[in-house]
Formats: structure tokens, sequence, C-alpha cells
């Protein structure tokens, strides 16, 4: 079904991209946070179990239905059977949505870099600074803006020239750099006190609540339900093999995500003096507590930036991806060229991005669905659009599509699918029986019924 569509040129070029947009904002901050919150090591032990089966079994479905049409998201579903058309609006919706206000947390993140780069480590940890900030107009645009340029120039250079090449440098560079961080922070006194919590399983907290907090970080860790995977897979060559670069992306993303955690929980720890309060949720980790912890560190200034310069490289993959996947719809559907493509998704970006920025200040009395703008449109992606998404995904694959037919595009290079038995089980028993829990569990806990 492919035409002169442009390709990866090699199998860790696909790895290191699909990779870079796994690996994002979500598992910086909040897998430490889930992690430390949800029982220590029982929440990871929980998570990888997740990861090798349920993980897996959506992310190779996502990327052999990208490979066998060889389109986006919004097309592949309807060549693969137009009764499912709808699936591919609703995917192509998740990244639509998220992409503009991601790029306005990712102008927070180069914001705090070039505090610390310049030397205001002390003046960002002040308790007002972060709320100072973004609460502000025109320089929280100013980042915004500057962070959706950037994305929009690797975009515009293509596949090859642009993914593919600076998925190569900062994914290396993001992993040693998050390696260098952690080794760092383990010789700070009362840093051990912080492992332990970490890695320690706490049995006694585990509860369905561990599960679903542990299914939940998988969507923000896996860039799964979006769309990403489905048009990446459409640039993998049929030679490379399918399963292998799976599970090599999930070693690459579930590393960091550790490894974030070995940065984060140790450094509060050390900083609190033992106090997991500290470890709370959403922005307030990245941009309030963690620059007071810097703040107080040997070189911390140093510290920081290297920090914040992960957090960006983390951050401007996953925003290049989502950017890629509105790209790619917009080329398969209306045939314009790349840089059309890209103009106009940059354009969109700014008109949606500036009300989510400015819900923080000016338009703070906007509130949908009793949250703030960027919240709103965080919970209808993430809490409500990715979950429907993989479920009509499972019901698809496994009762329509039929599982067969992932198999034999996992085999299509002429390799045997190992974890067939694995997959089909999960893709049409088990993964939908979690996602119908995990929608109902967001909804109830939007309306404070059940908290996770």
């Amino acid at each position: 079904m492919k035409s002169n569509r442009s390709n990866f040129t090699s199998k860790l070029g696909f790895i290191l991209a699909a990779a870079g947009s796994a690996v994002g904002l979500g598992n910086i901050w909040r897998f430490p946070y889930l992690a430390a919150r949800y029982g220590g090591g029982t929440f990871l032990l929980c998570y990888l179990i997740l990861a090798v089966t349920f993980g897996f079994s959506l992310m190779i479905a996502e990327i052999a239905i990208g490979r066998k049409s060889g389109l986006s998201a919004i097309s592949a579903f309807s060549i693969l059977d137009k009764r499912f058309s709808f699936l591919g609006v609703l995917t192509s919706l998740v990244p639509v949505i998220i992409f503009p206000y991601y790029s306005v947390i990712g102008g927070w993140v180069i914001k705090y870099f070039s505090v610390f780069i310049t030397g205001g480590m002390d003046e960002a940890a002040s308790g007002s600074y972060f709320t100072e900030f973004i609460s502000g107009v025109g320089e929280p645009i100013l980042w915004f803006v500057v962070f959706a340029a950037i994305t929009t120039v690797v975009v515009t250079l293509g596949v090859e020239k642009g993914i593919e090449k600076v998925s190569q440098i900062m994914m290396p560079l993001l992993v040693v750099l998050t390696i260098i961080i952690s080794v760092y922070v383990l010789t700070i006194d009362g840093a051990m006190d912080g492992v332990r919590y970490y890695v320690q399983p706490h049995m006694s907290d585990f509860s369905i609540k561990t599960v679903l907090a542990a299914m939940g970080q998988l969507f923000y860790s896996m860039s799964l339900a979006m769309g990403i995977m489905i048009t990446y897979g459409s640039y993998m060559k049929k030679s490379a093999n399918l399963e292998s670069s799976v599970r090599q992306i999930e070693i690459f993303d579930t590393g960091i995500a550790f490894f974030a955690g070995l940065m984060i929980v140790p450094a509060v720890f050390a900083f609190s003096g033992g106090d997991p309060s500290e470890l709370n949720a959403g922005p307030g980790l990245m941009f309030i507590t963690l620059p007071k912890v810097f703040a107080s560190m040997p070189f911390g200034g140093v510290l920081g930036a290297i920090f914040f310069i992960l957090v960006f490289f983390a951050a401007v993959t996953s925003a290049i991806s989502l950017m890629e996947t509105i790209v790619s719809i917009l080329m398969d559907r209306f045939h314009w060229s790349r840089k059309v493509s890209s103009l106009i998704v940059f354009i969109y970006c700014l008109l949606m991005g500036i009300p989510s920025s400015l819900g923080f200040g000016v338009w703070d009395f906007i509130q949908p669905l009793g949250m703030s703008i960027l919240d709103a449109w965080d919970f209808v992606s993430n809490s409500i659009l990715m979950p429907i998404v993989a479920l009509i995904t499972c019901i698809f694959i496994g009762f329509v599509l039929t599982p067969q037919a992932v198999i034999d595009e996992a085999e299509s290079d002429g390799s045997r699918f190992k974890s067939r038995k694995l997959f089909t089980v999960i893709i049409k028993w088990i993964a939908p029986v979690i996602l119908v829990a995990i929608l109902i569990s967001s909804v109830l806990n939007a309306l404070g019924i059940f908290v996770i």
C-alpha cells in the first residue's frame, strides 16, 4: 500500500526515534512520583510486567498497522477496514490536542535551562518563582514559541534528515546525562534512604490503584494510543524485525524512567530529610521542588543546567513525534508538501497553545471542566480519548482485523514472532478489561469519587 513514502534508513534509527517519542516529560517527573506514591519497588515490578505484556502488545499492534498500511493514523484504519474510519479520526485527535499544550510546557523547560545556565538558580529556587513566571503574558509565550519553532525545524527537515538524525544525537546524550546525574545524586548524604524507598517493594501498599496507576503511566511512557507509533511504523522498512525493535524501545523507555527515579527520589529525600510528601505530582516537582534541591547541592547550578537540558531533550523528541503525526496526516489527506504541512501545524500550535499559556494568568477565570485550560486539554486527551482509542484498537485488532494479521506483519521479514500467543491473549481479552477499568477510574477520579 506504500508509495513514495519516506523511511527510516536503519533499524537503529527507527528504534531511537520511537524511543525518543516514548521518552518524554512523563518519564522525568510522573514516573518517579507514581513509583514513590504506589509502593516503590511494588510499582516498579507492576509497571515492568505491564510494559512487557500490555505495553508490548499494543505498541507492536500500532506499529504493525502503520507498516502494513503505509499510512498515517487517520488513513490507516480506513484502508484496513472502512467501518473503522472513525477510529483513525479519534486517534488523530489525540496528538492534535496534546501538541500545543505540550509545547507550552516545553517552553517552561527551556526557560529553566536558561535560568540555570545564566546563574539564576537561587532565584528559580524561591517559592513563588514558577507561579509568577507561568502567570505572565509575554515571557511564557516567547519560550513556548521558541520550543515550537525548534520542533518545527526538525520536522520540516523530514524523516531521514530531521527526525532520525536528531534522535540519533539526542537519545544517546539523554541516556548518558541521566546516568551521570543518577550516579552523582547517590553520593549525596541521605540519598540512599530515598533509593531504598524507591526500589524496595512495599506489598502492604499494593492495590488495584497500583495496577491502574502503572497502566496509566504506560500511555505517557510509551506514546500509545496517540497515532505516533502508527505513523512511525509507516516509515519502518519491511526488512526490520518488528518484535525485537519493540523490545528495544521498551528497554530504552523503561530504563530512562527508572534512572529518572534514581535522579529525583533520592535527591528529594536528601533535600527534605526523608519527607515523601515533597514528591508531589504535576509541574511542581520539576519546576518548584527540584530547583530547591539543586540550590541545596554542591555544584547545584551546573547539575540543574544539565538536568534541564536533559529534560529538554526528552520533551523535544516527544514533541517532534506529536508534530510529525499531525504533519503526516495532512500530507496523506491533502497531499500537501512537508514544508506547507509543517508551517500550518506550527501556526495551529501557536493559536491553540497561547490560550493554554494564558490560562495560568490573565485567562485564569476560564475553567473548562473546573480546570485550567491546559489541564482540561490534558484530561480530555490522556484520561478520556487515549483509553477509548486503545480499547477500540484492541477490539479492532482482536476481532475484526484479527491478531493473525499483526502476526503476519511481524513475520514479514522472515523471522518468527515468538510472542504470538501472549500477544493474542493480551490484545483480545486482557487489555480491553484493563482499559475499561482505566477509563472508569479516570472519570470517577475527575469527579472526585475515586482518587488515583
